[in-house]
This record gives C-alpha cells, sequence and structure tokens, in this order.
C-alpha cells in the first residue's frame, strides 16, 4: 500500500514540501484553493524572491529573535545549501547582493516558483488548484485526511499544513491554517504584523513629508508605561546602525522601520506609549553638529535658513525642521541665536514622533504568531498533538527580519516536513 501525503497550500514551504514526499515515494496531492501555485512567492522581494541569505548559522538564526533556535537541528538538516543546490537542479542559478541576500540571478521571482513547481511534478505530485480544505479529518489522535470546502473527504496517511500566514490575502493567504489547527487543539500565539509600517500621532507632518526617503540615519525607539521611566525598545531582530527609512501619509516606513516594527506592535497591544527618536546625522556628535551650523551660519551669513538646511537633509524635510525650530525659515542665518541654533541640533540629532500603532494584518510582509512551537517536533515539524499532522512556514509562530531569513524558514521546514511525512514505514488503515 502507498503511503499518501496531502500538502495543503502551493506556496514555497507546500511545493518543496510536495516535492521532497513525492521524491521519498509517497503518492502527494497537493491542495491549493487559488487558480495557481506559490503566488506570494511571484510577489516577494519586489517580484525578485529573496530566497536566503548567506550570513553564518548562528547570525542567521538571531533575525528570528527568540524563536530562532527552533530551527536550529532543521537548518542542520537542510539549509542554504542545499536549497541552493535543488534549486540549481531544476534550473535557477542565484547571486549574492547587498547584505547577503540571494536572488535568482534572472531578477525573476517566477523561475524560483516555475523550479519549485517541476521539482513536485517531476515526482509525480498531483496538484488541485481550486481545492479549499475545510478541515483536517482526525480519528484516535492522529490525522487520516482532509475534507474540502464542497464536502468532499480525502484520505491520507500524513497531511501537511502548509497554509501561510494572513498577510498578503490577495496571494491566498487568508488565515485559514490557524483556524483548522486551532479546531484540531494546538494553541495559537496571537497574530500580528510583522514587518509593516508604523503609523504616527503627528499624521499632519507625516503627509507633509510623504515620499521623502532618508539614508543613512539611525533609528532609536523608546518605550514608556504610564509614569515611569522611558526605556529604549528591545529589538527581536538585529537592527543595523544606519539605514534607510521612509514617510508616508500615515506614519514612517523603510527597512529600518519593518525590521523594529513588530516589536513596537507588541509593546503598543502591552499598553506602552512607544516614541521613535531618528537621528538624522549619525555620524556626528551633537557638538559636531553645533559647530558644522556655527561655521556655516558665519560662512553663509545671509542664506536663508531654509535653503542652507538643504545641504543638510531633502527639501521637504529641511521646510518642515526649519518650521519645527520655531525659526521662520526666511530668515537670514546671521540673525540666528546659540538658543536657536540648539534647536536645530536637537531636531537633526533626535527627531521624534509618536507611534500610534501600524497598518492592518493583511499589510505585514508577514505574519507574527501562529501555532505554538512547543507543540510542534522541530525536526520533522509533526505535530505533538495529532499524529501524522505536520506544520510548516508561516503557520508557526516564527517571524523574521527582511533578508530571505522567513523564506528559508519555509523552505527548510517544508523539506523536512515532506521527508518524514513521505518516508514514515508504518502505514496506517484509513477509513471513514
Amino acid at each position: 500500500m502507498t503511503r499518501r501525503v496531502i500538502v495543503i497550500g502551493a506556496g514555497a514551504a507546500g511545493l518543496i514540501a510536495a516535492g521532497r514526499a513525492a521524491e521519498m515515494g509517497a503518492d502527494v496531492i497537493l491542495l491549493e484553493k487559488m487558480r495557481e501555485a506559490g503566488k506570494k512567492i511571484l510577489v516577494s522581494g519586489q517580484e525578485r524572491c529573496n530566497i536566503t541569505n548567506t550570513a553564518p548559522l548562528e547570525k542567521f538564526l538571531s533575525y528570528y529573535g527568540r524563536n530562532g533556535q527552533f530551527l536550529r537541528n532543521a537548518y542542520h538538516r537542510f539549509f542554504r545549501d542545499e536549497l541552493l543546490a535543488l534549486l540549481a537542479r531544476y534550473g535557477v542559478t542565484t547571486q549574492e547582493e547587498r547584505g547577503g541576500r540571494v536572488f535568482p540571478a534572472s531578477g525573476q521571482a517566477g523561475d524560483v516558483r516555475d523550479a519549485l513547481l517541476r521539482y513536485a511534478t517531476s515526482h509525480r505530485v498531483e496538484i488541485r488548484y481550486h481545492a479549499e480544505v475545510q478541515q483536517f479529518l482526525i480519528d484516535d489522535g492522529a490525522v487520516i485526511g482532509v475534507q474540502l470546502s464542497n464536502g468532499t473527504r480525502i484520505p491520507a496517511h500524513a497531511v501537511i499544513l502548509a497554509t501561510g500566514g494572513a498577510s498578503w490575502p490577495a496571494t491566498g493567504s487568508t488565515g485559514d491554517g490557524y483556524r483548522m489547527a486551532q479546531e484540531a487543539g494546538h494553541t495559537i500565539i496571537p497574530l500580528r504584523p510583522a514587518l509593516v509600517p508604523l503609523t504616527v500621532a503627528e499624521r499632519a507632518l507625516a503627509k507633509a513629508l510623504q515620499g521623502v526617503s532618508l539614508r543613512n540615519i539611525s533609528c532609536t525607539f523608546y518605550t514608556q508605561k504610564g509614569d515611569g521611566p522611558a526605556k529604549m525598545l528591545r529589538i527581536p531582530f538585529p537592527l543595523p546602525p544606519t539605514g534607510e527609512m521612509v514617510f508616508t501619509h500615515f506614519g514612517v516606513s523603510g527597512p529600518l522601520i519593518l525590521t523594529a516594527s513588530l516589536a513596537a506592535v507588541d509593546a503598543l497591544r502591552d499598553g506602552a506609549k512607544v516614541t521613535l527618536s531618528v537621528d538624522l546625522k549619525p555620524g556626528m556628535t551633537e557638538q559636531d553638529v553645533h559647530a558644522r551650523l556655527q561655521r556655516e551660519f558665519e560662512e553663509h551669513a545671509h542664506r536663508q535658513l531654509a535653503n542652507l538646511l538643504r545641504g543638510w537633509v531633502p527639501a521637504t524635510l529641511a521646510d518642515a525642521l526649519a518650521g519645527l525650530s520655531g525659526i521662520a525659515a526666511d530668515r537670514h542665518v546671521h540673525t540666528i541665536r546659540a538658543d536657536e541654533r540648539a534647536q536645530l541640533v536637537a531636531l537633526l540629532k533626535d527627531f521624534r514622533w509618536t507611534i500610534t500603532g501600524s497598518l492592518p494584518l493583511a499589510a505585514g510582509m508577514v505574519t507574527a504568531g501562529g501555532v505554538a512551537l512547543k507543540e510542534v517536533h522541530p525536526v520533522s515539524f509533526e505535530s505533538r498533538l495529532v499524529r501524522g499532522l505536520h506544520i510548516v512556514g508561516e503557520a508557526l509562530d516564527i517571524a523574521a527580519d527582511t533578508g530571505g531569513f522567513n523564506l528559508q524558514a519555509a523552505f527548510s521546514s517544508g523539506y523536512l516536513a515532506g521527508e518524514h511525512a513521505g518516508s514514515e514505514e508504518e502505514l496506517r488503515f484509513i477509513a471513514f
């Protein structure tokens, strides 16, 4: 009797899980509710697909925060080199770019999706589209199949849940897997958006600065509960000392903001006040900024303040800083007093914003939260509660920074789940 494995969801984790289970000799049915596979792969990495990252293992794991250690054993079995070798077998060459990010050399996300499809279909995986799974079928603590939304029941010896998260719902990631896992008895860690733009109280100022992009700046987040002291917010992912951000009509975004967003969202959920401090000149001390401003005020005595500040920051921001300082934008700089110059220094080194929240879960690049890791085996990704049920990818309580880390987690968990689901020797009798 051939072992049957059902994989739910034809995304990154599901495609590689199906291919590996079939490669192990199982009869695999891949169920996808959308009309095509890998829709989220196609839009990932700005449609270029940031596959993985070249960071060494210890640093790699740090990009998942406290949950990174859960992936250690999996990465010792199937990590970056094994993933890239698999993709190469199916026609995808890759290249390393800034920050250790790895992309297909073609720059086309579709090439990665198509390679995974070839991996699956070359091992005779049966893919059924427009097939929405409603629930697991469980008997005596073991999964025995699934039921589709149209009432059809499909028996199986193992099921791999690879439905993704609840972000980017247009790609099919609508959170269905969380409901099914919870109905099967699993604990769902509260879902929150990760890698998501943040909203601010200073909405009018943000709107005036909409589209202004800043490079080589630093961001520090502070949290305060009640009347207690303000503390620096602990960011679960390594925040680079300098980077980029951009203003939006509702607040702030860009790489530095996205990296810190989950910590900010969690602090707000915990009832804390969250403040963002932007250092527009991180390479200079306050004394350096004072000295340079004084020198420029003397050298360009009759220049208007806003015009002079445009040598420091983008024009729109220069006008805004002049306004925030309380100094008229058209005032000649030789008339500016030392105490007024100190106000400009404070703005350049500590430009403050009050964080009020984030865009909705659907707008996050990934979903934080999901199936509690303590309820899943870290090598096989099999449920500790339901035999034969494997849970992978974004359905788990794993979220990482940008840079290829989230996709690597999906690929590795999917591959190992497929390997274990497809190779178990004892076949349970299935009967409805």
